[in-house]
């Protein structure tokens, strides 16, 4: 069979389904695949707060010499042109648009636009019985039992039906034992693996 050139690889998967079944499935599966991933992406983006160690991309729209790549230092700050240090951990992207854009309208800009993106989130930790602790870089998504899966996975002496989670930057969420795998893991997490007595 052949295919027009410049088409669309999934155009040539489509033409080569037979059915009005299979294609309106195929439909669906992208339709599906398409849209999902934006909105759970964006979702987590609007109620992440920020902390030291994640890398942002900055915009200020008209502005190029401002915008740039900046981290977030350890003592939870982003150094900016012309307004020096903001503070930035345990706020989240919009927050920070807002602060940066407070202290641009103070004698620099006026009415500034400014776009906050993170583009590589902190790191998490896992500790305890598990094969290789440290720290891993953070994926979206990521639950505990995929956390302990990085780490090489749990040691003989592991209690593998519990995990230990610490949650920097959120004070509503103190220490707690999950005993859900399916349990959402945050950027800057401390995964602790117990020890099993038995």
């Amino acid at each position: 069979m052949s295919f027009e050139s410049g088409e669309s690889p999934m155009l040539k998967v489509y033409r080569m389904v037979k059915t009005e079944m299979a294609k309106a499935i195929l439909i669906a599966l992208i339709a599906i695949a398409s849209v999902l991933p934006i909105a759970s992406l964006s979702a987590a983006d609007s109620e992440y707060r920020l902390g030291s160690g994640d890398k942002l991309k900055i915009t200020v729209f008209g502005e190029p010499d401002l915008t740039g790549q900046y981290e977030i230092d350890g003592t939870g700050v982003v150094a900016f042109p012309l307004v020096g240090q903001v503070p930035a951990a345990s706020t989240t992207a919009r927050d920070l648009e807002q602060a940066i854009a407070n202290k641009l309208t103070q004698g620099f800009l006026k009415n500034p636009t400014v776009n906050v993106e993170v583009l590589t989130y902190r790191p998490f930790f896992i500790l305890g019985e598990v094969k290789v602790p440290g720290s891993y870089p953070y994926k979206n998504g990521l639950n505990v039992l995929n956390a302990v899966a990085m780490a090489g996975g749990y040691t003989y002496r592991a209690k593998s039906s519990v995990w230990v989670i610490t949650r920097s930057g959120d004070k509503s969420f103190q220490e707690r034992e999950v005993t859900n795998g399916d349990f959402i893991v945050r950027p800057g997490d401390t995964i602790v693996i117990p020890e099993r007595f038995f």
